[in-house]
């Protein structure tokens, strides 16, 4: 893996995490245990697209 693309995979990784927890901190939570679990809760969805092998980004189905 060249580093443009786990550049590219840390970036989806950090979006999805901090989206979640920005959603919770609209909604009036201040909790700092639950936003850390939305935190890693956020990166649920950048792990299945990685396990999915139709993802041809950069999953298992990426093209070698």
């Amino acid at each position: 893996m060249n580093k443009a693309t786990f550049v590219a995979i840390s970036a989806t990784y950090a979006r999805a995490a901090l989206a979640s927890v920005a959603a919770l901190f609209l909604a009036g939570e201040s909790d700092l245990k639950v936003l850390a679990y939305a935190f890693v809760a956020g990166f649920v969805g950048p792990v299945l697209k990685a396990l999915d092998p139709k993802a041809t980004e950069f999953g298992r189905g990426k093209k070698k």
